[in-house]
């Protein structure tokens, strides 16, 4: 095989005084010759042996001779041909062993040839003495003595000096013999077959099934598929060093045209060793708004792209990947990825994110720890998924039902308990209870079973669907057969592709309103603040209200406990904790905290509670149509209906909390009763009077007029006359009424304000959508400029 490094040994044996036994560390190359070795007619010696001449190739019949001692050959690796393929006929590999120098001038005056399994392993080797060994190799050499030596002659010919044809081991059957060493080499019309199907994008497994079509049987072929991989990967290798230096140059020119262009090469910038990472101004721009989740997507260096490029990925405002960032990496070491990690966060502001998601490799898990320790770390579950159906395929072949029970026991379970307890039954009800990479993935759950991670913001729309941008951003435009060269200008392809869709995104949420499916305010609200996507998921929780039931199970006066579940599945409940006094509910399920939306179980405790519309704090700026606005708005200040709802709602819902304790306690006994029944009836009476006043009441210094009475702490004020004297002639009724005055245009000045406030509010937002809508038909023209050219 090429680049094969053959292992000597020091071969201990007589001498005359003119050579020296020495160690020869010579490769044994591929293309070697077996079948085509330059020999020419053979003449008996004295000795009966026979010599070969370079004139013609060897015949069938001479190649089936056995070695003989005295037998000739015009060269050494005419001698290691010969030896070679006659190997190959009777079952065996070989290697060379030694060789000895001339004392005189240092050329090879002989060498040893011998069977691959000759001699013994050096268990004691420095190399292993210190350290442990992960994989070790299995044990091929059992001290066999079959060899083959030859020496040169005076006349410049190599003649065989020792033979031992007797081997201590079993001979490999001819079907299998092409698995052997120093029989496995790949010819040239094999290579530029390979040459071909990978540059069409075909993978080590397609190519070999088409080089056995090709041949006529894998035996003909003359090597395995790990040797076809590694040339393939040979290739790639030496591909990609040629075409780095043309990336760097696209990297520099692009920071000269735009500054805020950032690049950065571990190493020598003028001459890449290690990882490349670079982001342009928009994607530097989009991690401001979208940051708080991001991937880190690794998939594309696999057996599918085998291109070492890695995307840093996110989810916009539409639900659409955007890209915040890209790496080409040419070491893949921990301390390469702590660096791209710290480059990467240094050209976003040096703001992490919350959450990021990653392939599931222990070196990227460790450089992130490092990295990144308050960000919470997730593995992608689909790409374990995918693995899965790898290291598990003879399961899936026996156990048809063992997918959809490993999907129900992930993707179905309601809690942490309800995992564990079915993970055990399910790994012991298939006999995986010792299976390394599955009980390897089990202890890392926490980082990708979705009961572990929920409580996380991972801007998903649902825990069990697969991430949009893992693996999505460069779909379509990065394949197997994508070269560096090609890559620089698939890569602008895929940027304006993306652009083009958020335009479109953008064109069709502000220019066309969504049907609505209630008579809700709530769902008309989030109808004009939501982009058309995410009003759609958010829609789809609302109208799910309607099949769900709400029931209060536990009050312990500040926050309400409720049960939801479907009418009809009592079995199957959710729990929502609601606190009206400052309007937050949570849900057992989790959603708002892992996808920004709330669910429909907070939904239904919102619709059995009066609560029309949403409240500020469950409205991420991130899922709105101002998600890239630099303006700070209060969404719903300008709406003065959703304002009178909201109050009223809360009023409401204070009031009748604490209505429902006063009714508690005053049915406890008849004294309480009559003391309630009195409270109720003085109560009722203030508040007929409080309506008919519209609501205000007269205070002075905080206190009610009548408080003040009775207290006798009515404040003096002294006031100036035009004669400069104290007025001391003002009765206490026009003091009252003057305070009144004053009160009511204390409260009339409020209202101008808050009316002010609310239309620059107005204003601001409408000065922002006129920009955004501008920008927009900027971009629509200027694509459609690029149609017309």
């Amino acid at each position: 095989m090429e680049n094969e490094v053959i292992e000597f040994d020091i071969g201990i044996g007589g001498g005359g005084d003119e050579s020296v036994a020495i160690i020869d560390d010579e490769d044994l190359t591929d293309d070697s010759p077996t079948a085509g070795i330059n020999l020419g007619g053979m003449t008996g010696s004295g000795s009966g042996g026979f010599f070969m001449d370079n004139s013609s190739y060897v015949s069938q019949r001479d190649l089936d001779l056995e070695p003989c001692e005295g037998m000739e050959f015009e060269s050494e690796e005419a001698a290691k041909g010969f030896y070679n393929s006659y190997a190959r006929r009777v079952g065996f590999s070989t290697r060379v062993s030694s060789s000895r120098r001339s004392r005189k001038d240092g050329a090879i005056i002989q060498r040893s040839f011998v069977c691959a399994k000759e001699g013994f392993r050096n268990l004691n080797e420095k190399r292993t003495k210190y350290r442990e060994i992960k994989r070790p190799r299995t044990v091929t050499r059992v001290g066999c003595k079959a060899s083959m030596s030859v020496k040169i002659q005076d006349s410049g010919k190599w003649v065989v000096s020792t033979f031992v044809k007797e081997h201590n081991h079993e001979l490999v059957p001819p079907d299998q013999v092409h698995c052997l060493r120093s029989h496995r080499q790949i010819s040239g019309p094999a290579k530029t077959l390979i040459d071909t199907l990978q540059a069409a994008g075909m993978g080590p497994r397609r190519i070999m099934s088409a080089l056995i079509k090709e041949y006529g049987g894998i035996s003909k072929v003359g090597f395995t598929e790990v040797d076809c991989r590694n040339y393939m990967r040979n290739n790639r290798q030496r591909s990609l060093e040629g075409d780095i230096q043309f990336l760097l140059d696209y990297l520099r020119q692009m920071h000269a045209d735009n500054p805020s262009f950032f690049y950065a090469v571990q190493g020598d910038d003028e001459q890449c060793t290690g990882n490349v990472f670079w982001a342009d101004a928009k994607a530097r721009e989009n991690y401001m708004y979208f940051g708080d989740t991001v991937t880190f997507d690794t998939t594309y260096r696999s057996n599918r792209y085998r291109l070492p490029f890695a995307p840093f990925t996110g989810i916009n405002h539409h639900g659409q990947p955007v890209l915040f960032g890209c790496a080409f990496l040419l070491n893949e070491t921990e301390s390469s990825f702590i660096w791209l990690f710290k480059t990467w966060v240094s050209a976003m502001s040096g703001r992490p994110p919350v959450s990021i998601t990653t392939d599931h490799d222990t070196i990227i898990r460790s450089a992130i720890m490092h990295v990144f320790p308050d960000t919470r770390h997730r593995f992608c579950k689909w790409h374990i998924f995918k693995k899965c159906q790898e290291k598990l395929s003879h399961v899936f072949l026996q156990y048809p039902n063992f997918e959809a029970d490993f999907h129900k026991c992930v993707n179905l379970s309601d809690s942490v308990d309800e995992f564990e307890a079915c993970w055990l039954p399910l790994v012991d009800k298939y006999d995986l209870r010792d299976h390394e990479w599955l009980q390897a993935i089990y202890s890392s759950r926490r980082q990708w079973v979705p009961v572990y991670l929920r409580d996380t913001f991972f801007a998903e729309m649902s825990i069990t669907q697969r991430s949009d941008s893992m693996n999505s951003y460069f779909d379509g435009y990065v394949n197997a057969s994508t070269t560096l060269n090609q890559f620089v200008k698939l890569y602008e392809k895929a940027l304006e592709s993306r652009n083009e869709k958020e335009v479109k995104a953008d064109y069709d949420t502000m220019n066309t309103l969504p049907p609505l499916r209630t008579p809700s305010p709530m769902e008309k609200q989030a109808s004009e603040l939501y982009t058309r996507k995410i009003f759609l998921r958010f829609q789809e929780e609302l109208v799910g209200t309607l099949t769900l039931m709400a029931s209060k199970v536990e009050d312990d006066g500040e926050v309400t406990m409720y049960q939801v579940s479907k009418f009809g599945e009592d079995n199957k409940c959710y729990r929502v904790s609601f606190n009206v006094l400052e309007m937050r509910a949570t849900c057992s399920c989790c959603m708002f905290e892992f996808s920004g939306l709330l669910c429909r179980h907070v939904l239904a405790v919102f619709r059995v509670t009066n609560v029309l519309t949403l409240p500020s704090g469950y409205i991420l700026k991130r899922w709105t149509v101002n998600a890239k606005s630099s303006v700070i708005l209060e969404e719903r200040v300008n709406d003065a209906f959703s304002s009178y709802l909201e109050s009223h709602t809360v009023r409401y819902n204070t009031l009748r909390h604490e209505a429902f304790k006063f009714v508690e306690e005053g049915a406890e006994s008849v004294d309480t009763y009559n003391v309630a029944m009195a409270a109720l009836e003085e109560a009722a009476s203030k508040v007929s009077m409080a309506a008919k006043n519209e609501g205000r009441a007269v205070l002075i210094n905080g206190r009610s007029r009548d408080d003040s009475r009775s207290n006798g702490t009515l404040p003096k004020r002294n006031t100036v006359n035009h004669h400069g004297s104290s007025d001391q002639n003002i009765s206490e009724d026009e003091k009252d009424r003057k305070i009144e005055q004053l009160n009511n245009e204390l409260d009339c000045a409020r209202r101008k304000c808050e009316a002010y406030r609310n239309n620059l509010l107005s204003v601001l937002r409408d000065i922002e959508d006129h920009k955004q809508q501008l920008s927009l038909k900027v971009q629509i023209m200027r694509y459609s400029m690029k149609d017309c050219l």
